[in-house]
């Protein structure tokens, strides 16, 4: 049973008051996966004319274990995270982490042996879109949040469709709103489907049986003319029509232990595709009559992207490949050819953002680097350590200052 946990109302209402007044007004929201975008790119980041020897920590608050990553709507953050065995939806206040709402309910967990390391998640990240919040737990549970008040307005649990309700090592892919729907892929191992769900109740509009869930989020992407969401299940990449689930085209995608974890980037009219061991390549979309086809443009077998989606940003990939116990590299994403790649050892993984010139690329070891986005070269500005633990989730870079998320905390980091 879900259980809803309010501030009061007067404190609400002063805290709204407050955001209204100080919330800057370029402040960028990052309601979803990656961002407003969904591609890792901040657009309202005004970079420092000078980068500070350390950052300042404005607060820290204990928030549960978990990967996902915060959302962030003017004065109001949103994480989805655990504590023992019950996942917990949270909204906070961004200039000072007191709690505003926040909702906890049953989801008892058993963690693969495999992913010990990675704990009990949450790993998904939530989907913000109309004014309602949109979770998926580690073990499937989707459901929809009220994101003013909390209030829980529907919530869906697969058991009863499938045998399995995550795949392998969780349910890991985040949530997107496209058309109006609600599109995740649920169930598990070797037997799930690509679905969309009223936005408004939570029932299935349409779905796609054709693969079992992957680890990665879908993208939607106008390719060829027309709209389509992409992503890697379980053994391929996929593309199907939004309005209803048909499929438009697919690609035998496979990654040992089935850990396709990338989610796709569409450069112009090509998907680019990554996984471990894969090295990275790229395909054009094209359609004679009513078939589709994905014709491979470029591949680079010496970069290999993993855990982590690489960033694009003028007409450049940049991201960590699991090459070399971790290095970062600049690709071309016309051609596919490496501009440069750090020496190795740089860790097991990191998340990677770009604002303007900027490239940030925060490492599961909790170092912030702040480097150039440049083409030429990995040009480090500053290293910051912004946990004592391991940050597997993606930094959330606003106005007031940088959300990171390690095992257990949220915290605010201010440029100084």
């Amino acid at each position: 049973m879900s259980r809803f946990i309010s501030m009061p109302t007067a404190a609400v209402i002063l805290l709204v008051l407050i955001g209204a007044v100080h919330a800057p007004a370029d402040a960028q929201d990052w309601p979803q996966w990656r961002g407003p975008g969904r591609d890792g790119l901040i657009t309202s980041f005004r970079e420092p004319k000078a980068w500070p020897a350390r950052l300042e920590q404005a607060w820290q608050v204990t928030v549960g274990t978990g990967h996902s990553s915060p959302l962030v709507e003017g004065r109001r953050v949103y994480l989805l995270s655990r504590q023992g065995e019950q996942e917990v939806v949270s909204c906070l206040d961004l200039e000072t982490g007191k709690p505003i709402w926040r909702d906890l309910y049953q989801a008892p967990y058993t963690v693969n042996s495999a992913a010990t390391r990675h704990g009990k998640g949450p790993k998904s990240t939530p989907v913000l879109q109309g004014g309602t919040l949109f979770t998926l737990g580690i073990g499937g549970i989707l459901s929809a949040y009220d994101a003013e008040s909390g209030r829980l307005r529907w919530r869906r649990e697969f058991a009863s469709e499938y045998p399995k309700t995550s795949p392998l090592y969780g349910a890991a892919m985040s949530p997107i709103v496209e058309r109006g729907l609600l599109i995740a892929h649920v169930g598990g191992h070797g037997n799930g489907a690509l679905c969309a769900f009223n936005v408004e109740t939570g029932k299935t509009v349409w779905s796609w049986t054709g693969d079992g869930p992957g680890y990665s989020s879908p993208i939607a992407a106008d390719l060829g003319g027309m709209r389509q969401v992409v992503t890697q299940s379980q053994k391929n990449v996929v593309a199907v029509s939004p309005v209803d689930g048909t499929l438009l085209w697919s690609l035998p995608f496979t990654t040992a232990y089935d850990q396709n974890a990338v989610t796709p980037v569409v450069s112009a009219d090509t998907v680019i595709v990554s996984g471990l061991d894969n090295g990275v390549s790229a395909y054009r979309v094209t359609r004679a009559g009513s078939a589709w086809r994905p014709e491979r443009v470029w591949e680079n077998r010496d970069v290999s992207f993993y855990m982590n989606t690489p960033v694009l940003a003028g007409g450049t990939l940049y991201g960590m490949s699991h090459r070399n116990k971790g290095s970062f590299v600049a690709v071309d994403a016309q051609t596919g050819a490496a501009l440069w790649a750090t020496p190795g050892r740089a860790g097991d993984n990191a998340t990677a953002l770009v604002a303007g010139e900027t490239l940030f690329l925060l490492t599961t070891d909790a170092e912030l680097i702040v480097s150039k986005a440049n083409r030429a070269g990995f040009e480090e500005r500053r290293r910051y350590t912004v946990a004592a633990s391991a940050t597997w989730a993606h930094p959330v870079v606003t106005r007031a200052g940088i959300l990171v998320k390690d095992a257990e905390t949220l915290a605010l980091w201010r440029l100084q």
